[in-house]
């Protein structure tokens, strides 16, 4: 598996433009992008969609697996896989200290989205 390359981590990491579209179904299309929240965790990035498993782009993603990111100026094709649940507390503590001034913060580290925790490489 690719991991990211540091310098391009931590721009993603300080960043709070950050689109993402999976896939369509041809695996050839990219979706629309869909800007949302994201952070990095011991080296890893990771996103969580508002509105948990039901969510347009996760299910996208989890299905088709790849497709795209923009962030910090850059585009980048990606893969999606579901994150281990073993990290949904460290990514709580990185959205808390990213986002936990916004009104929106509260429901990001509830069950609905932590339970569709996605992690994305680089392709």
């Amino acid at each position: 598996m690719t991991e990211w390359d540091t310098g391009v981590l931590r721009r993603i990491a300080e960043t709070d433009d950050f689109h993402i579209s999976p896939f369509r179904e041809d695996r050839a299309t990219y979706g629309t992008p869909t800007w949302i929240w994201s952070v990095v965790v011991d080296g890893s990035l990771y996103v969580r969609p508002w509105n948990g498993v039901d969510s347009r782009w996760y299910k996208a993603a989890l299905c088709q697996g790849a497709g795209r990111i923009s962030a910090a100026g850059e585009t980048f094709d990606v893969l999606f896989e579901a994150a281990d649940p073993a990290v949904n507390d460290g990514v709580d503590a990185a959205y808390r200290a990213k986002y936990g001034d916004s009104p929106y913060f509260p429901p990001m580290v509830g069950a609905r989205p932590r339970a569709a925790t996605v992690r994305i490489t680089p392709a």
